[in-house]
């Protein structure tokens, strides 16, 4: 039998139609509204990605882009740009690969900092959706998607890593940063998101 993390099964049991009536009276936790946040995987800085990571890492991101979309919660694309440095919006290597399944009507979040909420518009945007969790996918594990994962419980989101769609330079930091994270895995995020009662 799988192991799935205590919060898992929280959020499944806050987020089932079926609650008591006692239960509905009582102060009880917002139910889940999730957006999935898929994080500078850009042409620039795919090549220094590790191989090991690379392959699986964008099919899963497509998967999970997929799932969203089947059951109705937003995919927002975040992109990072330096200043100084680039990559320039608009550039080849600003865009994330055409195998990625996004959309151009996904909302889209250009950053300059690590962490995707410092100084941009997505925590507006994620309140404006009525979003209180956030799963994450992308690169680089240990570099903006971490920083992204704390910018987000900094701000009281629900945060998850999605285990098996996040990329850095070196697998074996990407695994350290899916156990030391509240990390999901396809299934149970499956399972979460079909049973949301909207």
């Amino acid at each position: 039998m799988k192991k799935i993390v205590l919060p898992v099964f929280l959020l499944l049991a806050i987020s089932f139609s079926g609650l008591s009536a006692a239960a509905e009276t009582q102060s009880s936790p917002d139910r889940v509204k999730p957006a999935l946040l898929v994080i500078d995987i850009q042409n620039a800085y795919l090549p220094l990605m590790d191989e090991k990571d690379k392959k699986p890492g964008m099919e899963m991101i497509n998967y999970f882009i997929a799932l969203f979309r089947a059951n109705g919660f937003p995919v927002i694309r975040i992109y990072h740009t330096d200043l100084k440095r680039g990559p320039a919006p608009g550039s080849e290597e600003f865009e994330f690969p055409k195998t990625v399944a996004i959309r151009d009507d996904d909302p889209k979040v250009i950053k300059n900092y690590g962490n995707a909420f410092k100084k941009t518009e997505l925590d507006k945007l994620l309140k404006a959706k009525g979003c209180n969790t956030v799963f994450l996918c992308g690169l680089s594990a240990v570099g903006c998607v971490l920083a992204t994962y704390h910018g987000a419980m900094d701000l009281d989101y629900e945060v998850f890593m999605i285990k098996d769609a996040l990329i850095s330079h070196d697998a074996a930091l990407t695994k350290s940063v899916q156990e030391i994270c509240q990390t999901i895995d396809y299934y149970a995020l499956k399972m979460l998101l079909e049973n949301i009662c909207r």
